[in-house]
């Protein structure tokens, strides 16, 4: 399975911000949206980076209530990594588990298509485990 086919299920809404929003307005919108991360993009649509509540949450242990005020640039991480849509749903899996990130933004010819999260690529991947022993299952059953 593909990277592809968890987009087809899902769709491929990605949900951003701006750079200049603070993290009140982020965490606003992440409340709103009921996702757990957002990437934050210029008015020319380039990612700047990504915030996740997981960020969110590491910056109010070093910063109190005051974090709420601060520009969203202070709390993203700057490095995002991606996959494209041709990706293994394993081999995504494996990436975001070396790096300890839970979203991944899709990236095809340059254009972002999509976002996973590790939820996303887990469930597929139970599915895709159960169809598994479904067949293998009636296999030994036919050579009963």
């Amino acid at each position: 399975m593909k990277v592809a086919d968890i987009l087809t299920t899902k769709g491929r809404t990605v949900h951003s911000v701006l750079p200049w929003l603070t993290v009140a307005d982020v965490v606003t919108r992440l409340d709103e949206l009921g996702v757990g991360a957002l990437l934050v993009r210029d008015q020319d649509h380039v990612i700047q980076g990504i915030v996740s509540e997981r960020d969110v949450v590491r910056a109010l242990a070093r910063h109190g209530a005051a974090l709420l005020t601060m520009p969203i640039t202070d709390v993203m991480t700057r490095k995002v990594h991606s996959c494209g849509p041709e990706e293994s749903v394993a081999r995504a899996m494996s990436q975001m588990t070396a790096g300890r990130y839970r979203h991944l933004p899709v990236i095809e010819n340059g254009r972002l298509v999509g976002m996973v999260s590790i939820g996303d690529l887990v469930k597929h991947r139970v599915r895709e485990m159960e169809l598994e022993t479904g067949v293998l299952r009636d296999v030994v059953i036919a050579r009963s």
